[in-house]
C-alpha cells in the first residue's frame, strides 16, 4: 500500500523592506530611551571644558640695581617663605651705610654745638650782652642743626634699607617658575628675575551665561583634570564674577558702534577644590572640567 506525501505549504516571509523599517524603528527605540536615561542622569548639571588652574602668581624682583653675587634657587624647586632666593653684590651698599653714619656722626657733633651756642646766647642775651639779631641767629643755627641730624639719621636709615634689599626672599611658599636670572648679571630695579607660585590653586572656568540660571556661591561640584582622567577631584562654587570676561578684557567690544550680533558670552566661576591635592600636579594654565551640580 502507497502512502503519498505532501509537503506543508512554505509560510511567506516578510519582505526585506519590513525588516529594515523594524529595525531602524527599534533602533530609534533604544536611542530614545538612552537619551531619556541620559537626561535623567545628568539633569541639575552644568559643565563646561573651557576652564583651567588658577593660581596666585607672584612676581620677584629687585628694588635695587645691582650685579648678581649668588642665586641659590634653581628652576621648579620648592622654597619656603623668607628663603632667601638672590643675593646682590653688598659692596657699595655698605659704602653708602659707612658715608651715612659719618655725615650722622658729624651732624650730631654740629647739632651739640650750635645748641651750646644758642644756650650761651640765651644767657649772654638776657645779660644785654648781645644783641638780639645775635641771639635769634644762634637760635636758628641750633634749629638747622637739629634739622641736619634728623635728616643725616634718614639718611642712614635709607641707606640700610638699600642693603637689606640685596638680600631677595621668596614672598610665600611655593614653587620657583620662570627663572630669569643668573650669576654675575646685572639687574635693574623692578626687573623680573623669577616668580613664585604657590600651592594654593582653584579652577576657574567659563560658564555660559545660559548655564548661570540655577548656579549659586556653595554648590557641589566635581573637577576633570586632563592629566588624571581617572580621578574625581571634590569641589564646590565659591563665587561668580560680576560680569562677564569680554566686558573686562584689554579691549571690550562696543555694541553701540556698528552692526550688533548676539554671541552668548561666558562667565568666569571659581571653584576650590575640597580635599588635599598632595602628590597631584596641578599648575596654572592646566586644562580641566567641571562640574556643577545645581539641584
Amino acid at each position: 500500500m502507497n502512502t503519498t506525501t505532501t509537503d506543508a505549504p512554505a509560510k511567506p516571509q516578510a519582505p526585506k523592506k519590513d525588516r529594515k523599517l523594524y529595525l531602524a524603528a527599534g533602533a530609534i527605540a533604544l536611542a530614545a530611551v538612552a537619551a531619556f536615561g541620559w537626561y535623567l542622569a545628568h539633569r541639575g548639571e552644568e559643565s563646561t571644558d573651557d576652564a583651567f588652574i588658577d593660581a596666585h602668581v607672584l612676581p620677584v624682583s629687585a628694588k635695587v640695581a645691582g650685579h648678581v653675587d649668588q642665586v641659590l634657587v634653581d628652576d621648579n624647586q620648592q622654597v619656603k617663605q623668607g628663603q632667601l632666593l638672590v643675593q646682590l653684590e653688598t659692596q657699595d651698599f655698605e659704602v653708602a651705610v659707612e658715608q651715612a653714619q659719618a655725615e650722622v656722626e658729624a651732624a650730631h657733633a654740629e647739632q651739640v654745638r650750635t645748641q651750646a651756642d644758642a644756650k650761651r646766647a640765651e644767657e649772654l642775651f638776657a645779660k644785654d650782652q648781645i644783641s638780639r639779631q645775635a641771639y635769634e641767629k644762634a637760635v636758628a643755627d641750633a634749629n638747622v642743626g637739629r634739622a641736619r641730624a634728623d635728616l643725616a639719621e634718614r639718611k642712614l636709615e635709607a641707606a640700610k634699607l638699600d642693603l637689606s634689599y640685596t638680600r631677595i626672599p621668596a614672598p610665600a611658599d611655593g614653587k620657583v617658575t620662570r627663572k630669569n636670572v643668573e650669576r654675575k648679571s646685572y639687574v635693574q630695579v623692578g626687573q623680573p628675575l623669577l616668580a613664585i607660585v604657590p600651592q594654593d590653586v582653584w579652577v576657574t572656568a567659563n560658564f555660559k551665561e545660559t548655564q548661570l540660571t540655577s548656579m549659586r556661591a556653595g554648590q557641589r561640584a566635581v573637577v576633570h583634570v586632563d592629566a588624571y582622567p581617572h580621578k574625581k577631584f571634590k569641589a564646590h562654587v565659591d563665587s561668580i564674577q560680576s560680569g562677564t570676561g569680554a566686558r573686562f578684557s584689554l579691549l571690550p567690544p562696543e555694541n553701540a558702534t556698528g552692526n550688533f550680533i548676539k554671541v552668548v558670552q561666558r562667565v568666569p566661576v571659581k571653584i576650590v577644590f575640597d580635599e588635599p591635592l598632595d602628590g597631584y600636579l596641578l599648575a596654572p594654565g592646566m586644562s580641566v572640567e567641571p562640574t556643577v551640580y545645581v539641584k
